[in-house]
Protein backbone atom coordinates (compact mmCIF):
# COMPACT_ATOMS: atom_id res chain seq x y z
CA UNK A 1 0.00 0.00 0.00
CA UNK A 2 1.12 3.65 -0.65
CA UNK A 3 2.59 5.20 2.26
CA UNK A 4 1.42 8.63 3.35
CA UNK A 5 1.27 11.23 6.17
CA UNK A 6 -1.97 12.96 7.79
CA UNK A 7 -1.62 16.73 8.05
CA UNK A 8 -4.25 18.18 10.77
CA UNK A 9 -4.87 21.68 10.87
CA UNK A 10 -7.08 22.80 14.28
CA UNK A 11 -8.90 25.85 13.86
CA UNK A 12 -11.08 27.78 16.28
CA UNK A 13 -14.08 27.24 13.93
CA UNK A 14 -13.09 23.81 11.90
CA UNK A 15 -10.78 21.18 11.53
CA UNK A 16 -9.25 19.96 8.10
CA UNK A 17 -7.26 16.87 7.42
CA UNK A 18 -5.98 15.17 4.48
CA UNK A 19 -3.59 12.67 2.83
CA UNK A 20 -0.12 13.53 1.60
CA UNK A 21 2.19 11.62 -0.06
CA UNK A 22 5.89 11.95 0.39
CA UNK A 23 5.77 14.16 -3.11
CA UNK A 24 3.04 16.55 -1.45
CA UNK A 25 0.01 15.66 -3.30
CA UNK A 26 -3.51 15.56 -1.22
CA UNK A 27 -4.64 12.64 -1.83
CA UNK A 28 -7.82 12.46 0.11
CA UNK A 29 -9.35 15.87 2.15
CA UNK A 30 -11.98 15.96 4.84
CA UNK A 31 -13.01 18.69 7.76
CA UNK A 32 -15.19 18.70 11.11
CA UNK A 33 -16.55 21.25 12.99
CA UNK A 34 -13.85 22.04 16.25
CA UNK A 35 -16.48 22.70 18.95
CA UNK A 36 -19.16 20.13 17.75
CA UNK A 37 -17.88 17.99 20.47
CA UNK A 38 -18.74 18.29 24.37
CA UNK A 39 -15.54 16.48 25.30
CA UNK A 40 -11.84 16.16 24.20
CA UNK A 41 -12.43 12.03 23.61
CA UNK A 42 -15.26 12.75 21.71
CA UNK A 43 -13.36 15.00 19.43
CA UNK A 44 -10.51 12.83 19.11
CA UNK A 45 -12.00 9.86 18.43
CA UNK A 46 -14.21 11.52 15.91
CA UNK A 47 -11.26 13.14 13.91
CA UNK A 48 -9.36 9.81 14.10
CA UNK A 49 -12.38 7.78 13.16
CA UNK A 50 -12.16 9.90 9.79
CA UNK A 51 -8.40 9.60 9.40
CA UNK A 52 -8.70 5.98 9.31
CA UNK A 53 -11.74 6.21 6.98
CA UNK A 54 -9.36 8.02 4.27
CA UNK A 55 -6.24 5.62 4.52
CA UNK A 56 -9.04 2.67 4.78
CA UNK A 57 -7.17 -0.45 2.68
CA UNK A 58 -5.54 1.93 0.15
CA UNK A 59 -3.01 3.81 2.31
CA UNK A 60 -0.32 2.77 4.78
CA UNK A 61 -0.43 5.99 7.69
CA UNK A 62 3.68 6.54 8.52
CA UNK A 63 2.33 9.53 11.20
CA UNK A 64 0.20 12.24 11.65
CA UNK A 65 1.37 16.18 11.80
CA UNK A 66 -0.81 18.37 13.73
CA UNK A 67 -0.96 22.59 13.72
CA UNK A 68 -2.01 24.38 15.81
CA UNK A 69 -2.71 27.30 17.69
CA UNK A 70 0.07 27.66 20.73
CA UNK A 71 1.04 23.67 19.52
CA UNK A 72 4.43 22.84 20.99
CA UNK A 73 6.57 20.78 18.91
CA UNK A 74 8.78 19.67 22.46
CA UNK A 75 5.99 18.57 24.50
CA UNK A 76 3.28 18.03 22.26
CA UNK A 77 0.77 20.41 23.94
CA UNK A 78 -1.17 23.09 22.82
CA UNK A 79 -1.43 25.50 25.66
CA UNK A 80 -3.46 27.85 26.95
CA UNK A 81 -5.41 28.29 22.84
CA UNK A 82 -7.33 31.35 23.50
CA UNK A 83 -9.89 30.49 20.45
CA UNK A 84 -10.17 26.63 21.12
CA UNK A 85 -12.77 24.82 23.68
CA UNK A 86 -9.68 22.96 26.09
CA UNK A 87 -7.89 24.72 28.20
CA UNK A 88 -5.09 24.95 29.85
CA UNK A 89 -2.35 22.29 28.24
CA UNK A 90 -4.04 19.81 26.15
CA UNK A 91 -1.65 16.68 25.62
CA UNK A 92 -3.00 16.51 21.76
CA UNK A 93 0.04 14.40 20.41
CA UNK A 94 -0.05 11.80 22.88
CA UNK A 95 -3.89 11.08 23.02
CA UNK A 96 -3.93 11.29 19.09
CA UNK A 97 -1.18 9.03 18.54
CA UNK A 98 -2.50 6.41 20.92
CA UNK A 99 -5.55 7.18 19.09
CA UNK A 100 -4.39 6.51 15.96
CA UNK A 101 -1.19 3.88 16.35
CA UNK A 102 1.29 5.87 15.15
CA UNK A 103 3.42 8.86 15.42
CA UNK A 104 2.02 12.17 15.97
CA UNK A 105 4.02 15.87 15.85
CA UNK A 106 2.37 18.92 16.93
CA UNK A 107 3.52 22.35 16.44
CA UNK A 108 2.13 26.02 16.11
CA UNK A 109 0.31 26.21 12.80
CA UNK A 110 2.06 28.86 11.61
CA UNK A 111 5.22 26.87 12.00
CA UNK A 112 4.30 24.09 10.20
CA UNK A 113 3.16 26.09 7.28
CA UNK A 114 6.76 27.02 7.20
CA UNK A 115 8.08 24.04 6.80
CA UNK A 116 5.60 22.52 4.27
CA UNK A 117 7.12 25.88 2.07
CA UNK A 118 10.64 24.23 2.67
CA UNK A 119 9.22 20.93 1.71
CA UNK A 120 6.58 21.43 -1.08
CA UNK A 121 6.96 25.21 -1.91
CA UNK A 122 9.23 27.95 -3.12
CA UNK A 123 11.83 27.67 -0.41
CA UNK A 124 13.03 23.93 -1.37
CA UNK A 125 16.27 25.53 -1.63
CA UNK A 126 16.77 27.96 0.87
CA UNK A 127 17.72 27.03 4.38
CA UNK A 128 17.53 30.59 5.92
CA UNK A 129 13.95 32.46 5.22
CA UNK A 130 11.16 34.18 7.20
CA UNK A 131 7.27 32.97 6.82
CA UNK A 132 4.75 35.16 7.78
CA UNK A 133 0.53 34.52 7.71
CA UNK A 134 -1.51 37.34 7.58
CA UNK A 135 -4.86 36.05 8.65
CA UNK A 136 -7.58 36.71 11.32
CA UNK A 137 -3.88 37.14 13.08
CA UNK A 138 -0.04 37.05 11.76
CA UNK A 139 1.50 33.96 12.43
CA UNK A 140 5.36 33.22 11.89
CA UNK A 141 7.72 30.33 11.56
CA UNK A 142 11.59 31.14 11.43
CA UNK A 143 13.83 29.14 9.36
CA UNK A 144 17.27 29.05 10.14
CA UNK A 145 20.30 26.43 8.36
CA UNK A 146 17.35 24.70 7.50
CA UNK A 147 15.33 23.41 10.76
CA UNK A 148 12.50 25.29 12.21
CA UNK A 149 13.39 27.86 15.41
CA UNK A 150 11.47 26.63 18.74
CA UNK A 151 13.78 28.13 21.06
CA UNK A 152 14.38 26.66 24.54
CA UNK A 153 10.42 25.62 25.22
CA UNK A 154 8.60 25.35 21.75
CA UNK A 155 7.61 28.79 21.39
CA UNK A 156 9.79 30.81 19.86
CA UNK A 157 9.23 32.61 16.45
CA UNK A 158 6.02 35.02 17.31
CA UNK A 159 6.25 37.64 15.40
CA UNK A 160 2.63 38.76 15.41
CA UNK A 161 3.76 39.74 19.41
CA UNK A 162 6.33 42.09 18.67
CA UNK A 163 4.61 45.08 19.89
CA UNK A 164 4.91 48.08 17.84
CA UNK A 165 3.18 50.86 19.47
CA UNK A 166 3.48 50.99 23.15
CA UNK A 167 -0.08 51.37 24.50
CA UNK A 168 -2.02 50.97 21.52
CA UNK A 169 -4.60 48.40 19.90
CA UNK A 170 -5.68 45.48 22.43
CA UNK A 171 -4.76 42.21 21.15
CA UNK A 172 -5.85 39.10 22.06
CA UNK A 173 -2.79 37.65 24.05
CA UNK A 174 -3.96 40.09 27.17
CA UNK A 175 -1.30 42.81 25.82
CA UNK A 176 -1.57 46.10 23.45
CA UNK A 177 -0.33 47.35 20.39
CA UNK A 178 0.96 43.94 19.05
CA UNK A 179 1.78 43.59 15.57
CA UNK A 180 -0.78 41.18 14.33
CA UNK A 181 -3.73 43.98 15.60
CA UNK A 182 -2.13 46.31 12.82
CA UNK A 183 -1.01 43.98 10.31
CA UNK A 184 -3.82 41.32 9.56
CA UNK A 185 -7.25 40.69 8.20
CA UNK A 186 -8.25 42.28 11.30
CA UNK A 187 -5.84 45.03 11.72
CA UNK A 188 -6.47 46.47 8.27
CA UNK A 189 -10.22 46.73 9.34
CA UNK A 190 -9.37 48.30 12.31
CA UNK A 191 -7.55 50.59 10.44
CA UNK A 192 -9.92 51.76 7.57
CA UNK A 193 -12.46 51.81 10.24
CA UNK A 194 -10.50 54.58 12.17
CA UNK A 195 -9.94 56.65 8.53
CA UNK A 196 -13.81 56.19 7.31
CA UNK A 197 -14.98 57.26 10.62
CA UNK A 198 -17.04 53.70 10.67
CA UNK A 199 -16.43 53.57 14.77
CA UNK A 200 -19.20 56.08 15.18
CA UNK A 201 -21.88 53.91 13.38
CA UNK A 202 -21.27 50.17 14.74
CA UNK A 203 -23.69 48.78 12.29
CA UNK A 204 -21.50 50.21 9.56
CA UNK A 205 -18.06 48.75 11.37
CA UNK A 206 -19.41 45.39 11.50
CA UNK A 207 -20.12 44.92 8.09
CA UNK A 208 -16.81 45.79 6.96
CA UNK A 209 -14.01 43.00 6.23
CA UNK A 210 -10.57 42.78 4.56
CA UNK A 211 -12.00 41.83 1.61
CA UNK A 212 -14.29 45.15 1.83
CA UNK A 213 -11.18 47.17 2.34
CA UNK A 214 -9.83 45.50 -1.22
CA UNK A 215 -12.45 45.96 -3.03
CA UNK A 216 -12.87 49.84 -1.91
CA UNK A 217 -8.51 50.26 -2.50
CA UNK A 218 -9.05 48.59 -6.55
CA UNK A 219 -12.06 51.08 -6.81
CA UNK A 220 -9.55 53.93 -6.07
CA UNK A 221 -11.21 54.69 -2.59
CA UNK A 222 -8.13 56.90 -0.34
CA UNK A 223 -8.64 55.96 2.72
CA UNK A 224 -8.58 52.23 1.47
CA UNK A 225 -5.36 52.73 -0.24
CA UNK A 226 -4.32 54.44 3.24
CA UNK A 227 -4.92 51.68 4.77
CA UNK A 228 -3.18 49.19 3.00
CA UNK A 229 -0.10 51.92 3.03
CA UNK A 230 -0.31 52.52 6.67
CA UNK A 231 -0.39 48.35 7.25
CA UNK A 232 2.85 48.13 4.83
CA UNK A 233 4.49 50.31 6.49
CA UNK A 234 3.99 49.19 9.81
CA UNK A 235 4.82 45.10 8.68
CA UNK A 236 7.89 46.67 6.90
CA UNK A 237 9.54 48.03 9.73
CA UNK A 238 8.96 45.34 11.97
CA UNK A 239 10.21 42.65 8.98
CA UNK A 240 13.24 45.04 8.52
CA UNK A 241 13.66 44.83 12.21
CA UNK A 242 13.40 40.58 11.93
CA UNK A 243 16.21 40.29 9.35
CA UNK A 244 18.89 41.53 11.99
CA UNK A 245 18.19 38.12 14.32
CA UNK A 246 18.60 35.49 11.25
CA UNK A 247 19.54 37.12 7.82
CA UNK A 248 17.20 35.39 5.72
CA UNK A 249 17.34 35.14 2.12
CA UNK A 250 13.95 35.92 1.97
CA UNK A 251 10.57 36.61 3.39
CA UNK A 252 6.95 34.71 2.20
CA UNK A 253 4.03 36.05 2.96
CA UNK A 254 1.08 33.81 3.22
CA UNK A 255 -2.56 34.40 3.71
CA UNK A 256 -6.12 36.14 2.51
CA UNK A 257 -4.61 39.45 2.94
CA UNK A 258 -1.62 38.51 0.11
CA UNK A 259 -4.74 38.36 -2.62
CA UNK A 260 -4.69 42.42 -2.43
CA UNK A 261 -1.32 42.13 -4.25
CA UNK A 262 0.91 45.25 -5.60
CA UNK A 263 -1.32 47.08 -2.87
CA UNK A 264 0.28 45.03 0.23
CA UNK A 265 3.30 43.92 -1.41
CA UNK A 266 4.49 47.44 -2.75
CA UNK A 267 3.89 49.38 0.43
CA UNK A 268 5.41 46.22 2.44
CA UNK A 269 8.49 46.16 0.00
CA UNK A 270 9.54 49.69 -0.27
CA UNK A 271 9.18 49.77 3.82
CA UNK A 272 10.95 47.11 4.40
CA UNK A 273 14.01 48.58 1.98
CA UNK A 274 14.44 51.64 3.94
CA UNK A 275 14.72 50.58 7.25
CA UNK A 276 16.69 47.71 6.53
CA UNK A 277 20.42 47.99 7.99
CA UNK A 278 22.51 48.93 4.60
CA UNK A 279 24.19 45.31 5.13
CA UNK A 280 21.11 43.50 4.28
CA UNK A 281 19.87 46.56 1.04
CA UNK A 282 18.99 44.68 -1.92
CA UNK A 283 19.60 41.03 -0.26
CA UNK A 284 16.25 39.80 1.18
CA UNK A 285 13.44 38.89 -1.29
CA UNK A 286 9.75 39.55 -0.44
CA UNK A 287 8.07 36.78 -1.82
CA UNK A 288 4.25 35.22 -2.27
CA UNK A 289 3.64 31.67 -0.89
CA UNK A 290 3.59 28.66 -3.44
CA UNK A 291 1.81 26.66 -1.50
CA UNK A 292 -1.97 26.27 -2.69
CA UNK A 293 -3.97 28.15 0.05
CA UNK A 294 -6.89 25.23 0.31
CA UNK A 295 -4.43 22.62 1.17
CA UNK A 296 -1.72 24.81 2.36
CA UNK A 297 -2.45 24.01 6.29
CA UNK A 298 -2.84 20.37 5.55
CA UNK A 299 0.68 20.14 3.07
CA UNK A 300 2.41 22.04 6.38
CA UNK A 301 0.69 19.22 8.82
CA UNK A 302 1.71 16.57 7.11
CA UNK A 303 5.47 18.04 5.90
CA UNK A 304 5.78 17.46 9.79
CA UNK A 305 6.37 13.73 9.11
CA UNK A 306 7.82 13.50 5.84
CA UNK A 307 10.45 15.98 7.42
CA UNK A 308 11.12 13.56 10.29
CA UNK A 309 10.73 9.99 8.02
CA UNK A 310 14.01 8.51 8.81
CA UNK A 311 13.43 8.97 12.65
CA UNK A 312 10.34 7.94 13.54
Amino acid sequence: MKKVAAGMDIGGTNTVMGLVDEKGRVLARAGIPTRQFKTLKAYIGAVSGTIRELAGNKYTLIGTGIGAPNGNFFTGCIEFAPNLPWKGKVPLAKRFSKALRCPVILTNDANAAALGEKLFGAAKKMNDFIFITLGTGLGSGIVVNGALVYGHDGMAGELGHVIVEKNGRPCGCGRRGCLETYCSATGIVSTYVQLTGNCRNETAADSIDARYVFERARAGEEQAIEAFRFTGEVLGLALANSVTHTSPEAIFLFGGLTRAGRLLFGPVKQNLENNLLKVYRGKIKLLPSRLPESDAAVLGAASLIWNEKNTL
